[in-house]
């Protein structure tokens, strides 16, 4: 069953053209990576897919039914979840809190009735023992693990990543890949923006690459690497 479709979508800013004539389909279950050099479009992408910006032609439909011009509050109550690159939690408040909070909002359900599920998801997240303690105070692969679990306290069918993995240690990285493929095994279909592929590769099943708003390529992600277009563009290398 197809979850995402985009269909022509493009977006400008004046003269600068960010998103130009993206098509691509989401299947239910599937992991999409996305990867591109800096100023690619990959963050514009999940915006307009998410409802942040509007796209300016094209349509994007959710579970079957166009959501192109449904606010970003809708989108997120539909199931479309994602985290950012720059973490930006409550500070002050808990890091159970913070999920409280974010599973509050997102499901439209009281703080009570969702504090099961939060506790659940500190349990997958790693972030249990962090529970009581102010997300201000949380070292960077804490404040990533948060990122991700705001976003799964929404409850969503389909999770967007971006750049999760940027700024961790080999080691950081490697659980935290884990745990995105823990969440993956339960059935959230993920699209995931990032930068450190070999992480990326290890979860995805497909590869989609963006140059300059518009897509290089969609295919397996070893075919994708192999390509050398992609190998010139991307990886900076003449081929």
């Amino acid at each position: 069953m197809t979850l995402l479709q985009l269909d022509g979508i493009s977006k400008s800013f004046g003269a600068l053209t960010v998103a130009d004539d993206i098509t691509f389909s989401v299947s239910e279950g599937e992991a999409l990576g996305i990867i591109g050099p800096n100023g690619a479009g990959k963050s514009t992408l999940f915006n307009l897919i998410t409802g942040t910006i509007g796209a300016d032609k094209g349509s994007i439909r959710f579970l079957g039914e166009d959501v192109t011009r449904v606010s970003p509050m809708q989108r997120c109550l539909s199931g479309i979840g994602r985290t950012f690159q720059i973490p930006q939690p409550f500070e002050k408040l808990t890091v159970f809190e913070n999920l409280l909070v974010a599973g509050a909002f997102g499901q439209q359900r009281g703080e009570r009735e969702v504090a099961s599920e939060c506790a659940e998801i500190l349990v997958e997240t790693g972030l249990i023992a962090e529970a009581n303690k102010p997300a201000g105070s949380l070292s960077l692969l804490q404040r990533k693990r948060l990122e991700l679990a705001r976003a799964l306290a929404t409850k969503p069918k389909l999770l967007l990543l971006d750049e999760i993995a940027g700024g961790l240690t080999e080691g950081e990285c490697a659980v935290l890949v884990e745990t995105i493929r823990a969440v993956h095994r339960r059935g959230v279909t993920v699209i995931w923006i990032e930068h450190v592929l070999h992480a990326l590769n290890s979860v995805v099943d497909h590869l989609l690459v963006l140059h300059f708003g518009r897509v290089l390529g969609l295919g397996a992600p070893q075919d994708m690497m192999n390509s050398q277009e992609v190998r010139e563009i991307y990886l900076g290398m003449e081929v």
